[in-house]
């Protein structure tokens, strides 16, 4: 409720809240600051409003305004800031376009403060001759409200002309009151209710109880130089703040006292002016032809009123409180779904990640095995190679020390078998002795590609149901669509397609349509297609769509043209005929009226879809989406034929 009892203006508390025009609320002291005087000659306002009686005698009577007048009106605001008090009748006249009270917010025009106040209106024919010369002369008083923006001028008496809010006043001083108590309790106690506050510390701002006091703050130390003083009164309590047992609210008196009269109660309540008036104001005249009606009579009648006002408000604030419980628990079955969720993701993609590191082993280990393959391969050539290198050597130095020899028939003793080791030594390195057995590459290419694809494509199964109507930028021209493209006809006699906004490539969907006239036993046809499907002719009658086409008595399958499972039933005016199309089975199937159609009517089904549907001028269908998907149907004998 605190919101309710701040000032718009400074935030706090009402103080002497005074009631505008528009039945908005602002302190007097706040009205002050954001009232604007602007000099007659800058600003030209028509013909004063008086909304709640005729004008003051002084005003009536005579031929007009002298200059006395107008130097009061211009010292008006001044005045009742000085004296703070004054007449309390409401003799407010207003600034108004239209009649109405109130002025036009003009964003561009603001007081110093800040508060938007009243555009300038043009001056009135014979207004500039009138006017005072050098541009001073008098000054008027104008009002914005900070709420809705709307501005009223002040007449002579200023803002004291305002109504004084006395019941909001009163409301103000007892939630001053209630939470001075509450706040004058120990803030440092372990009770339950906490003690009484016995001591203020002006510097810890901190109230104590007696016990606390000796306990937490003790007179010594560094607390020796704090200022102990008594905790705060409640407003009206003696030696508290307020107006304790004087004008408050009405303090001292049986009640409030008419504005215009001050010895004279209200008793009655003009329901013309909306306003309480006393007996005097009625014997004054001005309320002579207005709606007078007993005051309290009015006050009980408006209570009621508000009581009944109140009733609907606090079932729809039970309801609120019901909804807020409501989204508290939703909150926390979102945060824990949300934590089983991501630790079954987790999960998953932990065991995708074992699988990948297992066969990683795996592949390694092939490596491994064609490494080892090769290098023993090498090796083994390269001992072979090194022990016919150096017997073939070891022959080479021998048969050059034998040549070196001077000795004829010992040479001829030997160089026959010398030569024949020679060409034996020469025929072992054979063509391709001298060639590596194996190659450096290795013939392993692991084929990456398709697993990485999967891998990006990773995602979770589209479960959400799906809401779309009919597409009209991909629509033969011939289609009309209406009812926000949830509803569509044709204009030709012949058969042209419609697509859906909506695009499934996985996941359980099932769309019905509803059909709104059936006229000359036409032939509509119910289905998918992809995006390139053949849209001037009967939906399935190419290979890019998957339909079922009814008439009045049967229906059947087509795909390429091809007519598959004649079922009886057919459609009329209000039938509805539903399409249930499951990507994780690849399957679609149809119902008429909450009858399955046959066993499933395509298998195999895969790619990416859209809901498709043809139609001709005999028949207009409604489209409805996001439906659950249907569970224990009935299907239908297939004819014998």
């Amino acid at each position: 409720m605190e919101e309710e009892l701040k000032c718009p203006v400074c935030g706090s508390l009402f103080r002497e809240p005074i009631i505008l025009p528009c039945s908005h609320n602002v302190c007097l002291p706040c009205a002050r600051t954001i009232a604007v005087q602007t000099p007659e000659s800058e600003q030209h306002l028509p013909a004063l409003l008086h909304p709640r009686g005729p004008a003051p005698p002084a005003a009536a009577s005579g031929p007009g305004p002298g200059p006395g007048a107008a130097a009061g009106a211009a010292a008006s605001l001044d005045a009742e800031c000085a004296a703070g008090g004054g007449d309390h009748a409401d003799k407010l006249s207003l600034h108004s376009e239209t009649d109405s009270g109130y002025g036009s917010y003009t964003p561009g025009l603001k007081s110093p403060n800040g508060v938007r106040v009243l555009p300038l209106v043009p001056a009135p024919p014979g207004a500039a001759a009138a006017a005072p010369p050098r541009g001073g002369g008098a000054a008027s008083s104008s009002l914005t409200c900070p709420q809705c923006h709307r501005s009223a001028s002040l007449d002579q008496r200023g803002l004291r002309g305002f109504q004084r809010n006395r019941l909001l006043e009163a409301i103000v001083q007892r939630y001053q009151q209630g939470r001075a108590a509450a706040a004058a309790k120990c803030q440092l106690c372990d009770r339950s209710p906490p003690e009484p506050a016995a001591v203020l510390c002006e510097q810890c701002e901190v109230l104590y109880c007696a016990a606390c006091q000796l306990r937490c703050h003790p007179a010594r130390g560094p607390f020796a130089k704090h200022r102990l003083a008594p905790p705060p009164a409640p407003p009206g309590a003696p030696g508290g703040g307020g107006e304790a047992g004087g004008k408050g609210a009405g303090g001292g008196r049986k009640g409030p006292t008419c504005a215009e009269h001050d010895l004279e109660n209200y008793s009655m309540y003009c329901v013309s002016c909306r306003s309480p008036v006393c007996y005097q104001c009625l014997e004054d005249g001005r309320h002579g032809k207005h709606d007078v009606k007993a005051l309290g009579a009015m006050w009980k009648q408006h209570k009621a009123q508000l009581s009944q006002a109140l009733n609907g408000v606090s079932d729809k604030a039970k309801e609120a409180k019901e909804f807020l419980v409501q989204l508290k628990n939703l909150l926390q079955q979102i945060q824990e779904n949300g934590l089983d969720y991501e630790a079954c993701l987790v999960a998953q993609c932990d065991a995708l990640v074992d699988a990948l590191t297992r066969q990683k082993a795996k592949l390694l280990t092939k490596v491994t095995k064609e490494r080892e393959h090769k290098l023993k391969v090498v090796w083994d050539q390269i001992n072979h190679c090194t022990l016919k290198l150096r017997q073939s050597t070891g022959l080479m130095e021998y048969c050059l020390e034998v040549i070196k020899e001077n000795d004829p028939s010992g040479f001829l003793q030997i160089s026959d078998a010398l030569i024949k080791r020679v060409q034996v030594s020469q025929e072992q390195w054979v063509k391709g002795a001298l060639e590596p057995k194996v190659s450096a590459e290795f013939d392993l290419t692991l084929d990456s590609e398709p697993l990485l694809h999967s891998i990006h494509q990773l995602d979770f199964i589209q479960m959400k149901l799906a809401w779309f109507t009919f597409d009209p930028s991909s629509a033969h021209r011939d289609i009309v669509l209406s009812n926000d493209n949830q509803t569509a006809t044709c204009n030709s006699y012949d058969d042209r397609v419609v697509l859906g906004t909506a695009t499934f490539s996985k996941g359980v969907h099932y769309w019905e349509l509803h059909v709104d006239r059936y006229d000359n036993h036409p032939d509509p046809a119910f289905g998918i297609a992809r995006i390139n499907v053949v849209k001037d002719m009967m939906l399935g009658k190419d290979d890019k769509a998957w339909a079922m086409y009814v008439d009045n008595n049967r229906s059947w399958f087509m795909h390429c043209n091809s007519h598959t499972n004649r079922t009886e039933g057919g459609v009329s005016k209000g039938a509805t005929v539903g399409v249930l199309l499951d990507l994780n089975k690849h399957n679609l199937t149809f119902y008429i009226n909450g009858q399955q159609q046959g066993p499933p009517a395509f298998e195999n089904v895969e790619g990416v879809f859209m809901p498709a549907l043809s139609l001709n001028r005999n028949v207009q269908v409604t489209l409805h989406t996001g439906l659950e998907v249907p569970q224990n149907v009935k299907q239908p004998k297939l004819p014998s034929n």
